[in-house]
């Protein structure tokens, strides 16, 4: 069975030039419709489908600038064309930013028109393409917010929907920004506990004090300032999950008394006497070797193999890259609402060197970049792309210094430096404060719910806040 052909419209108020497209794209074998005006050009959208309209900038009525405003609206999978004199250059660029797929000077070059049509149908080919692979994937998985078709990823979905409606212990394992915290998500909501709480906490994020009281509770009068009873996590999760993020920085002290709950479901807050049986399934996550961890000493061997009754490897970005379309198409759409910006659409060129990158960062790196993107696109294509620089190890500031100087801006320039700035300034005033964060955030001037943000953003670790930022490289 042959494949159709591709349906063209063309807007022209020039009688010669709609004779003249309609011979050249039809011995070519395209299906052309002609129009004189934008009106009757969106009168014939309402009416049959079509993949590209190719249209005149200056008409009599409705232009082309506008008639492209219609159409990204209410038609956004019609590739849109521009036809522009040659003096009108400008008018070519202001349709591109509003969302153009290409544009063509007159008078028009057949082969040229050929090639540039032939390009606009091959990038809506595979837009189409995309969307529907991720629904295949949505409808097979029902994973929403996990964004991925390569093998690896579907081996993910696998282990997920396996483990999910079942009480096993979970430990997700992946570099920073391959998606943790979305599959521990995914879990839960595909348990049968999906209607209790999901409770989250960061292990790294806390002292070795306040990360104990913030599992397990505490007693009224069980330390200073503890002015009254307060239920731990794993109480506030009794029946539901609780997701234990970057488990790897856990305190070898809080791991102890996480290995009795694990055991027996059992918990006894921090200077109390009395137990409280809790049902609690737990998520842990690292981007840490956790068996490395232990053979040196780092992680306990006991609790190790507790937790490590389910493991899910999540791959890199750099190891599914054909993933990266999908991944672009979601975050474009994303934020493209977020900011009410029209939808970019990504040229093939652009996307070749989107899946060339190493993007160290993975997908949380990307999503950040597309973020960018959308902001400077305006909604039309974007045909090229300048890649973040690989990242550098800062440099440090000399004995003595607590923050980093001038001294300190290195290859990553000045948002690497500024944040390398505020890694040290929160974890200076958090050793001040001994750790307690409403202390830390009342010197720092700012809310202790903005304190707690910025300790997740910054992904700052009990060993930043004991030993200082600078004594990263030396551990």
């Amino acid at each position: 069975m042959s494949t159709p052909a591709a349906r063209v419209l063309v807007a022209d108020d020039d009688r010669a030039v709609r004779t003249a497209l309609h011979v050249n794209l039809s011995k070519a074998g395209y299906d052309v419709t002609l129009v004189s005006s934008g009106e009757q050009a969106l009168e014939s959208l309402r009416g049959s489908a079509y993949d590209v309209l190719l249209t005149d900038v200056m008409m009599p009525g409705m232009g082309g600038m506008a008639l492209l405003t219609e159409v990204r609206t209410h038609w956004p999978d019609v590739r849109v064309v521009v036809m522009t004199g040659f003096g009108s250059v400008r008018d070519a660029v202001s349709a591109m930013k509003a969302g153009a797929a290409d544009y063509i000077i007159k008078p028009i070059e057949r082969d040229e028109l050929l090639l540039l049509l032939e390009r606009a149908l091959q990038t809506r080919a595979m837009q189409r393409e995309l969307q529907q692979l991720r629904k295949e994937v949505e409808q097979r998985y029902g994973f929403s917010e996990m964004i991925g078709i390569s093998p690896a990823m579907r081996e993910v979905y696998e282990e997920v929907t396996a483990v999910a409606d079942s009480s096993a212990l979970v430990l997700i394992q992946g570099e920073t920004g391959t998606g943790k915290e979305l599959i521990a998500h995914a879990i839960h909501y595909r348990s049968r506990r999906a209607s209790a709480p999901l409770v989250a906490v960061n292990c790294g994020a806390l002292p070795e004090n306040l990360l104990e009281t913030e599992l397990f509770g505490h007693e009224r009068g069980a330390f200073t300032g503890a002015v009254r009873q307060h239920q731990g996590k794993f109480e506030q999760a009794d029946g539901g999950t609780l997701f234990l993020d970057e488990i790897g920085e856990m305190p070898a002290a809080v791991q102890v008394r996480l290995l009795r709950v694990l055991e027996g479901g059992i918990v006894t807050r921090v200077g109390g006497e009395h137990t409280v049986k809790v049902d609690v399934r737990v998520i842990a996550a690292t981007n840490r070797d956790l068996w490395k961890e232990v053979q040196t000493g780092g992680f306990r061997a006991d609790l190790y193999y507790r937790l490590n009754v389910f493991a899910i490897r999540l791959p890199r970005l750099a190891d599914r890259k054909d993933d990266i379309p999908l991944l672009v198409e979601h975050f474009a759409k994303k934020f493209a609402v977020r900011h009410t910006r029209p939808v970019p659409t990504v040229s093939a060129g652009a996307m070749k060197a989107l899946q060339g990158h190493s993007w160290p960062g993975n997908v949380r790196e990307l999503e950040h970049f597309m973020e960018r993107l959308v902001l400077l696109s305006n909604g039309g294509e974007i045909t090229s792309v300048r890649l973040p620089e690989s990242p550098h190890a800062p440099a440090h500031p000399g004995a003595g210094s607590a923050l980093p100087g001038l001294g300190a801006v290195g290859p990553g320039g000045l948002p690497v430096a500024l944040e390398d700035f505020e890694r040290a300034l929160i974890a200076e005033a958090l050793r001040e404060a001994g750790g307690v964060q409403a202390r830390a955030a009342r010197r720092l001037g700012i809310s202790r719910s903005n304190l707690n943000y910025r300790i997740g953003r910054l992904g700052l670790t009990l060993q930043d806040i004991r030993f200082g930022v600078e004594g990263r490289q030396s551990r």
